[in-house]
């Protein structure tokens, strides 16, 4: 969709950034490593905190409202970890996902290094994103978050990032 813009944002838009991500964590509550509960409580500077830094933290925006974001840091020398991936329920299907993706795996590249990702096990649509994308799957798996019933693995992109 031409008219969705993905972009890259920083502390500023931390606003923006709030208000997606809190959609996100309720529309799929095992689909990341925090809770709704958790960030609904983050202060202003919090969330410029997450936002204030050198690695990459991407919104898809159509006319002012963001429909989906995603992030990375990096978490192992030589890699970028993917997270906080989310597109909204009336905006899937229609190629942001992978647009998002293309967004932190070339941010990724440009700063040298890899990309993966964890998926919730049980995730089908997400994890055929992911695999669509060129991410394989590791058979490494951990608890969602302590507590949780839910499982992760670890995916990472399979091809060089000059496919992008």
């Amino acid at each position: 969709m031409s008219d969705v813009e993905i972009r890259l944002v920083g502390a500023d838009e931390w606003g923006l950034w709030r208000e997606v991500r809190l959609r996100a964590l309720q529309d799929a509550p095992t689909a990341f490593g925090s809770t709704y509960d958790r960030e609904a409580a983050f202060t202003e500077a919090d969330w410029r905190g997450r936002l204030g830094g050198e690695e990459p933290a991407v919104l898809a925006v159509h006319e002012g409202r963001a429909v989906g974001l995603t992030a990375g840091f990096s978490d192992r020398p030589g890699w970028l970890h993917v997270v906080a991936m989310w597109v909204d329920p009336d905006w899937r299907g229609n190629g942001i996902g992978r647009r998002l993706l293309d967004r932190v795996v070339v941010w990724a590249g440009e700063h040298g290094l890899r990309a993966h990702l964890d998926v919730t096990v049980g995730n089908d649509a997400a994890r055929r994103l992911y695999e669509d994308y060129g991410f394989v799957g590791t058979g490494e798996t951990e608890p969602l978050r302590e507590g949780s019933p839910h499982r992760i693995e670890r995916m990472r992109l399979r091809r060089d990032m000059s496919d992008h």
